[in-house]
């Protein structure tokens, strides 16, 4: 099984994870189309630099001809540029009113400020920038406006609502799966902050979060994780970090609120350095994509890639690090073997609606294999075997998500041994687009081959062709691609 291993040994941002994948080979020039696509006014500029002796690659977003930079060197700058001090209201129906000292001075992007009186950071950067670096950054869709455009009212000063964000994201050109991924990561985000300021989801604004950077840091992340053909990302225990991080509205403690409420269930420490190491974008970004949390795997390493944060720490490297290779596990007669934990319930009184939204949570939230059998119980009522296939650290938190979502009073555990073939990704080019197809194979021989379904889904429906013709040309074009 292909991996990718997170080492969040520096926390980890949005931009920090982006200069890892194209560090790791994910290819420069698909990122730059995917902003494109966004079209939303932004570019990328990627660097490679050093950070504590480990070259690594940066990843920054500009707008506007200007790059993005952390929150808390801009309202310092800010605060020293216009000689006092900077707020945010409280109220979600009211912009920032203070204005800068100098009419070209640099905005930030979407207002920088959660309008409900917490910081809702994404491209905050959880890092401070060395010297050399401070630039402050603008939007086109989300900067407050200029001293001398303050009698223009700007359709973005209040920030993005979620339901702007899904339209912005759904209508880019790209696929339907890293769609769903990067809404759901900005969901992640608003659920956070639902959660902090007791409202609803649909009533919060995206202010920092929704900024032109921030989405493009996010949708970038579902693309090239995407493009790395992994069957599953693996993260480390997460390095928060420590101390307090200046905002508009003073100082909040490290890690913040909505970044502690995403790393729920997640392992987390802090190894003394006093920043903020990991933002809620990063935060968000784990929390969605990585299936499971633990030390570095048994695995032969293909490739690594290292993405720096902007902050050049004395002493220690500030960057993400992303390992790929092939899992390793007992081989016995080369099949690979690893011991599993098989979680079952009987259910009897369950919406069946329910009963397929539950495996669906279940898959979503790391299980390895989720399917339900009919049978008759005691007092012949008809009912379900709910059985779950997972790994063992993931079945405590596994359990936990049956007896919240499902009117079971009861799961039985055991450990099994599972066995499996190698298997590998190899993409192939259709006339209508590449698609993967997952290959297995024992002792060295191909025994099973298939097109991956939502490659050949995002085609049919894109390219509006049968979906069977699709997978019938990338079948034939491997077997093509074997004489």
């Amino acid at each position: 099984m292909r991996i990718a291993y997170l080492d969040c040994f520096s926390g980890i941002s949005g931009d920090m994870f982006l200069g890892a994948l194209v560090d790791a080979g994910v290819r420069e020039q698909l990122l730059e189309q995917t902003v494109v696509a966004l079209n939303i006014g932004a570019r990328l500029e990627v660097s490679r630099v050093q950070r504590n002796g480990i070259c690594a690659t940066k990843v920054d977003v500009h707008s506007c001809g200007e790059k993005d930079l952390p929150r808390e060197l801009y309202w310092e700058q800010q605060a020293g540029r216009s000689g006092q001090s900077t707020h945010a209201h409280g109220s979600s129906e009211h912009p920032q009113e203070h204005a800068h000292a100098h009419a070209n001075a640099a905005q930030p992007v979407a207002l920088l400020e959660h309008n409900y009186g917490l910081q809702v950071p994404t491209t905050s950067r959880a890092r401070v920038a060395s010297p050399e670096h401070i630039e402050t950054r603008g939007a086109e869709d989300s900067a407050v406006p200029h001293q001398h455009e303050q009698d223009h009212s700007h359709p973005h000063e209040h920030g993005r609502g979620l339901n702007e964000i899904r339209d912005i994201i759904s209508k880019a050109t790209i696929s339907e799966a890293a769609k769903k991924t990067a809404i759901a990561i900005f969901e992640a985000l608003g659920a956070a902050e639902a959660k902090i300021h007791n409202t609803d989801i649909e009533r919060i604004h995206f202010h920092e979060v929704g900024a032109v950077d921030a989405m493009v840091d996010i949708v970038c992340a579902a693309v090239g994780a995407e493009a790395l053909g992994v069957d599953e990302i693996v993260c480390s225990p997460l390095n928060v970090g420590g101390g307090t991080v200046k905002c508009a509205h003073g100082i909040l403690p490290v890690p913040a609120p909505a970044t502690l409420e995403l790393l729920k269930n997640a392992p987390v420490y802090a190894s003394g350095i006093q920043a903020e190491l990991v933002t809620p974008t990063g935060a968000a970004i784990v929390k969605t994509l990585a299936k499971r949390f633990a030390p570095f795997p048994r695995m032969k390493v293909e490739k690594t890639g290292y993405g720096a944060g902007t902050r050049d720490f004395d002493g220690h490297a500030n960057v993400v690090r992303l390992t790929i290779g092939e899992a390793e596990a007992e081989v016995v007669d080369n099949i690979f073997q690893e011991t599993i934990t098989v979680i079952e319930a009987n259910i009897d009184d369950l919406n069946p609606q329910v009963f397929g939204y539950v495996m669906d949570r279940l898959l979503e939230e790391g299980a390895l294999d989720a399917f339900g059998m009919p049978v008759q119980m005691k007092k012949n009522r008809p009912g379900m075997l709910l059985t779950v296939l997972c790994r063992t650290e993931d079945a405590s938190k596994l359990t936990d998500l049956i007896f919240a979502e499902t009117t079971t009073l009861g799961v039985r555990r055991r450990e099994e041994k599972r066995q499996t073939l190698a298997r590998e990704w190899v993409t192939v080019a259709t006339r209508w687009g590449d698609v993967r197809l997952k290959v297995a194979s024992m002792n060295g021989t191909v025994t099973n081959y298939a097109p991956e379904y939502e490659d050949c889904r995002r085609i049919a429906t894109e390219r509006h062709i049968p979906l069977k013709r699709v997978m019938q040309e990338a079948l034939q074009l491997y077997v093509n691609s074997q004489r």
